[in-house]
């Protein structure tokens, strides 16, 4: 049986945000108060679509936007954990579940080499529309009070695994490593043989912290081992192999 290693992507895989980076291809490396004031809670994709509209208007091409993209820094230790996973492909799994967009998230791999290491991705679709500017829309729609409208990650996490199963395919063990808020929710579907790896001094982290003791609907089965680069969580899954 495979092991399934999941990840978050912004803060987790890169180490900045994706969605704020792109801000760095205007000419001036700001957005107007209007677009910037613009952002409800919980509404984050909408608020992205208007930040890609403005930069669209602004006339920077698609290729300026990707090349600025590839410029993302990537969290210590994440390419060579990419790289072990990409090479072992018989023994692990891996799927990325990020609240970025397909486009952002496929140039910043493609650039690395890294692609072959993720066998899906799970985001808000992307493209290119008749005027040349990037659109965004919401990943999917869910009854998940616990999540931004556009995406619950535990569902999506529910839903792979089902298909997986259906599919003949069962994992001995997964890993689900992430850093922010929304991480919180998929964890709750992992079993107690499973690891739930938040980042170290990030939301996640802190939010199962207070779990911990409490009684209460939600509850974390799996093993929690933060982490502060990919080569802490490289140890995990080579001793998880080895085991």
């Amino acid at each position: 049986m495979k092991i399934l290693m999941v990840f978050d992507f912004d803060h987790t895989v890169v180490d900045a945000n994706s969605d704020t980076w792109v801000v760095r291809c205007l000419p001036d490396k700001t957005l107007p108060g209007s677009v910037e004031n613009s952002y409800r809670k919980g509404y984050w994709t909408e608020y992205m679509g208007r930040v890609l509209n403005y930069i669209g208007e602004q006339k920077v091409s698609p290729d300026r936007v990707r090349s600025v993209m590839e410029t993302i820094p990537f969290t210590a230790g994440m390419t060579e954990l990419l790289t072990f996973i990409a090479e072992n492909k018989s023994a692990i799994d891996c799927i990325v579940i990020s609240d970025s967009n397909t486009l952002f998230i496929e140039w910043i791999l493609h650039a690395a080499g890294l692609q072959a290491a993720v066998d899906k991705v799970f985001t808000n679709p992307a493209k290119l529309n008749e005027l040349g500017h990037i659109e965004v829309q919401c990943y999917h729609s869910h009854a998940c009070d616990q999540c931004p409208v556009n995406l619950c990650k535990k569902k999506v996490l529910e839903l792979y695994l089902s298909l997986q199963s259906d599919a003949g395919v069962e994992y001995e063990q997964i890993f689900y490593a992430g850093d922010g808020g929304n991480d919180l929710c998929p964890t709750s579907c992992l079993r107690g043989r499973d690891v739930v790896m938040p980042r170290k001094g990030y939301t996640l982290e802190k939010l199962l912290a207070k779990l911990e003791g409490q009684e209460g609907n939600f509850s974390v089965r799996a093993k929690n081992i933060a982490w502060s680069s990919g080569t802490d969580i490289l140890r995990e899954l080579k001793a998880s192999m080895q085991s």
